[in-house]
Protein backbone atom coordinates (compact mmCIF):
# COMPACT_ATOMS: atom_id res chain seq x y z
CA UNK A 1 0.00 0.00 0.00
CA UNK A 2 1.26 3.57 -0.56
CA UNK A 3 1.18 6.30 2.32
CA UNK A 4 1.15 10.18 2.73
CA UNK A 5 3.99 11.40 -0.12
CA UNK A 6 3.72 8.63 -1.91
CA UNK A 7 5.70 6.10 0.04
CA UNK A 8 5.15 2.54 -0.42
CA UNK A 9 3.65 0.95 3.12
CA UNK A 10 4.56 -3.01 4.41
CA UNK A 11 1.79 -4.38 5.89
CA UNK A 12 1.36 -6.52 9.22
CA UNK A 13 3.13 -9.78 8.40
CA UNK A 14 5.17 -8.74 5.55
CA UNK A 15 8.80 -10.11 4.90
CA UNK A 16 11.71 -7.29 4.36
CA UNK A 17 14.90 -6.97 5.27
CA UNK A 18 17.13 -4.84 7.78
CA UNK A 19 20.21 -4.80 6.79
CA UNK A 20 23.33 -2.37 7.44
CA UNK A 21 26.82 -1.81 5.08
CA UNK A 22 30.28 -1.96 6.63
CA UNK A 23 31.52 1.08 8.38
CA UNK A 24 33.51 3.23 5.87
CA UNK A 25 32.37 1.18 3.06
CA UNK A 26 29.35 0.47 0.45
CA UNK A 27 29.52 -2.89 1.01
CA UNK A 28 26.15 -4.38 3.12
CA UNK A 29 27.96 -6.65 6.06
CA UNK A 30 24.29 -7.81 8.24
CA UNK A 31 21.41 -8.74 7.11
CA UNK A 32 18.25 -9.83 9.30
CA UNK A 33 14.92 -10.78 7.45
CA UNK A 34 12.15 -9.18 9.41
CA UNK A 35 8.65 -9.54 9.71
CA UNK A 36 6.57 -6.17 9.64
CA UNK A 37 4.68 -5.61 12.32
CA UNK A 38 3.88 -2.19 11.93
CA UNK A 39 4.52 0.59 9.29
CA UNK A 40 3.28 3.70 9.07
CA UNK A 41 4.47 7.76 8.78
CA UNK A 42 5.76 7.62 12.25
CA UNK A 43 7.03 4.10 13.30
CA UNK A 44 8.81 0.90 11.35
CA UNK A 45 8.32 -1.91 13.62
CA UNK A 46 9.61 -5.35 12.89
CA UNK A 47 10.43 -8.58 14.11
CA UNK A 48 13.48 -11.03 14.23
CA UNK A 49 12.21 -14.37 14.90
CA UNK A 50 14.12 -17.01 16.59
CA UNK A 51 15.81 -19.12 14.42
CA UNK A 52 15.75 -16.88 11.63
CA UNK A 53 18.63 -17.34 8.93
CA UNK A 54 20.95 -14.13 9.03
CA UNK A 55 24.14 -12.56 7.52
CA UNK A 56 26.95 -11.41 9.76
CA UNK A 57 30.57 -10.46 9.58
CA UNK A 58 33.35 -13.16 10.75
CA UNK A 59 36.71 -13.37 10.52
CA UNK A 60 38.51 -14.53 7.97
CA UNK A 61 39.77 -17.28 9.63
CA UNK A 62 35.99 -17.55 10.83
CA UNK A 63 36.44 -16.01 14.61
CA UNK A 64 33.74 -14.53 15.73
CA UNK A 65 34.54 -10.60 15.82
CA UNK A 66 33.63 -10.58 19.38
CA UNK A 67 36.38 -13.16 19.95
CA UNK A 68 38.81 -11.21 18.31
CA UNK A 69 40.84 -8.85 20.78
CA UNK A 70 39.65 -4.94 20.59
CA UNK A 71 43.05 -3.96 19.28
CA UNK A 72 43.15 -5.77 15.90
CA UNK A 73 39.25 -6.45 15.87
CA UNK A 74 38.58 -3.91 13.10
CA UNK A 75 41.55 -4.29 11.04
CA UNK A 76 41.28 -8.16 10.43
CA UNK A 77 40.04 -9.24 7.37
CA UNK A 78 36.31 -9.96 7.33
CA UNK A 79 33.78 -12.41 5.46
CA UNK A 80 30.01 -12.36 5.86
CA UNK A 81 28.57 -15.64 7.06
CA UNK A 82 25.08 -17.25 7.55
CA UNK A 83 23.98 -18.29 11.15
CA UNK A 84 20.55 -18.49 12.85
CA UNK A 85 19.53 -15.79 14.81
CA UNK A 86 20.14 -17.54 18.23
CA UNK A 87 17.96 -17.21 21.88
CA UNK A 88 14.93 -15.34 21.66
CA UNK A 89 13.63 -13.11 19.22
CA UNK A 90 13.75 -9.51 19.29
CA UNK A 91 11.24 -6.59 18.45
CA UNK A 92 12.56 -3.45 16.49
CA UNK A 93 11.60 -0.06 16.32
CA UNK A 94 12.27 2.91 14.03
CA UNK A 95 11.30 6.40 13.54
CA UNK A 96 11.97 8.32 9.94
CA UNK A 97 14.96 10.43 10.17
CA UNK A 98 15.77 9.25 13.64
CA UNK A 99 19.73 8.00 14.28
CA UNK A 100 18.82 5.41 16.46
CA UNK A 101 16.63 2.48 16.84
CA UNK A 102 15.30 0.71 20.05
CA UNK A 103 15.38 -2.76 20.55
CA UNK A 104 13.11 -4.77 23.02
CA UNK A 105 14.68 -7.90 24.77
CA UNK A 106 12.77 -10.76 26.44
CA UNK A 107 14.18 -13.75 28.46
CA UNK A 108 12.26 -16.88 27.60
CA UNK A 109 9.00 -17.41 28.89
CA UNK A 110 8.24 -13.55 27.70
CA UNK A 111 10.03 -11.80 30.83
CA UNK A 112 11.30 -8.35 29.70
CA UNK A 113 14.77 -7.85 29.84
CA UNK A 114 15.61 -4.23 28.41
CA UNK A 115 15.66 -1.71 25.55
CA UNK A 116 18.54 -1.11 23.43
CA UNK A 117 19.40 1.88 21.64
CA UNK A 118 21.24 1.32 18.85
CA UNK A 119 22.79 4.30 17.53
CA UNK A 120 23.30 4.39 13.52
CA UNK A 121 22.41 5.98 10.34
CA UNK A 122 19.04 6.70 9.93
CA UNK A 123 17.11 4.28 7.49
CA UNK A 124 17.14 4.62 3.42
CA UNK A 125 14.10 2.59 2.47
CA UNK A 126 13.90 0.49 -0.90
CA UNK A 127 11.54 -1.67 -1.68
CA UNK A 128 12.26 -4.58 -0.28
CA UNK A 129 13.70 -3.29 3.09
CA UNK A 130 15.92 -0.77 4.95
CA UNK A 131 19.62 -0.11 4.84
CA UNK A 132 21.48 1.91 7.73
CA UNK A 133 25.06 1.88 9.12
CA UNK A 134 26.05 0.81 12.66
CA UNK A 135 27.44 3.46 15.15
CA UNK A 136 29.07 1.25 17.64
CA UNK A 137 27.89 3.51 20.67
CA UNK A 138 24.77 1.73 22.28
CA UNK A 139 22.28 2.69 25.28
CA UNK A 140 21.40 -0.20 27.22
CA UNK A 141 17.67 0.90 29.48
CA UNK A 142 16.48 -1.22 31.65
CA UNK A 143 12.52 -1.40 33.20
CA UNK A 144 13.49 0.59 36.49
CA UNK A 145 14.48 3.10 34.07
CA UNK A 146 17.63 3.20 34.73
CA UNK A 147 20.36 3.20 31.40
CA UNK A 148 23.92 3.09 30.81
CA UNK A 149 26.28 3.22 27.71
CA UNK A 150 27.13 0.38 25.78
CA UNK A 151 30.57 -0.60 23.37
CA UNK A 152 32.53 2.60 24.19
CA UNK A 153 35.54 0.73 23.57
CA UNK A 154 34.74 -0.34 19.81
CA UNK A 155 33.52 4.08 19.47
CA UNK A 156 37.08 4.35 20.80
CA UNK A 157 38.63 2.02 18.86
CA UNK A 158 36.65 2.41 15.28
CA UNK A 159 37.83 5.97 15.76
CA UNK A 160 41.08 5.24 16.19
CA UNK A 161 41.55 3.18 12.99
CA UNK A 162 40.10 5.46 10.52
CA UNK A 163 35.81 4.03 10.45
CA UNK A 164 34.90 7.02 11.88
CA UNK A 165 36.24 10.58 11.87
CA UNK A 166 35.86 13.38 13.97
CA UNK A 167 33.04 14.75 12.63
CA UNK A 168 30.64 11.88 12.60
CA UNK A 169 31.95 10.49 16.14
CA UNK A 170 30.55 14.37 17.47
CA UNK A 171 27.49 13.84 15.59
CA UNK A 172 27.14 10.06 17.07
CA UNK A 173 27.68 11.48 20.76
CA UNK A 174 25.27 14.32 20.18
CA UNK A 175 22.67 11.62 19.59
CA UNK A 176 23.57 9.39 21.81
CA UNK A 177 22.97 12.58 24.34
CA UNK A 178 19.48 13.29 22.67
CA UNK A 179 18.57 9.74 23.11
CA UNK A 180 19.29 9.88 26.95
CA UNK A 181 17.27 12.83 27.39
CA UNK A 182 14.17 11.23 25.86
CA UNK A 183 15.30 8.03 28.02
CA UNK A 184 15.17 10.19 31.05
CA UNK A 185 11.94 12.40 30.38
CA UNK A 186 11.00 8.56 29.53
CA UNK A 187 9.29 9.73 26.21
CA UNK A 188 8.93 7.17 22.88
CA UNK A 189 9.24 4.46 22.87
CA UNK A 190 9.71 3.51 26.80
CA UNK A 191 6.57 4.54 28.09
CA UNK A 192 4.50 3.14 24.83
CA UNK A 193 3.37 -0.43 26.10
CA UNK A 194 5.78 -2.48 23.41
CA UNK A 195 7.04 -4.91 25.94
CA UNK A 196 3.43 -6.40 26.18
CA UNK A 197 3.69 -6.75 22.30
CA UNK A 198 3.35 -10.68 21.00
CA UNK A 199 3.97 -11.96 17.88
CA UNK A 200 1.34 -13.31 15.99
CA UNK A 201 1.51 -17.10 15.80
CA UNK A 202 0.17 -17.57 12.49
CA UNK A 203 3.63 -15.58 11.54
CA UNK A 204 6.17 -18.04 9.62
CA UNK A 205 10.04 -17.04 9.84
CA UNK A 206 11.07 -15.39 6.97
CA UNK A 207 14.03 -16.70 4.61
CA UNK A 208 17.32 -15.10 3.76
CA UNK A 209 17.06 -14.38 -0.09
CA UNK A 210 20.04 -15.66 -1.73
CA UNK A 211 20.41 -11.70 -3.13
CA UNK A 212 20.31 -10.57 0.19
CA UNK A 213 23.16 -8.11 -0.77
CA UNK A 214 21.13 -6.32 -3.71
CA UNK A 215 21.18 -2.97 -4.63
CA UNK A 216 23.40 -1.83 -1.94
CA UNK A 217 22.19 1.36 -0.75
CA UNK A 218 24.72 4.74 -0.34
CA UNK A 219 24.49 6.06 2.74
CA UNK A 220 25.77 9.63 3.78
CA UNK A 221 28.76 9.58 5.22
Amino acid sequence: MTGAGGTQRWAPGDHILWRYRGNASHDLHICRPVTVVQDTEDLLAVWVAPGTECVKPALADGTPVCREPLATRYTKPRVTVREEWWGTGVLKLARPGEPWSVWLWWEPGWRFKNWYVNLEEPHLRWAGGIDSEDHFLDIAVLPDRSWQWLDEDEFAQAQQVGLMGPGQARRVRRAGRAAVRLIEAWGWPFADGWEEWRPDPRWTVPELPADWDRTPARMPS
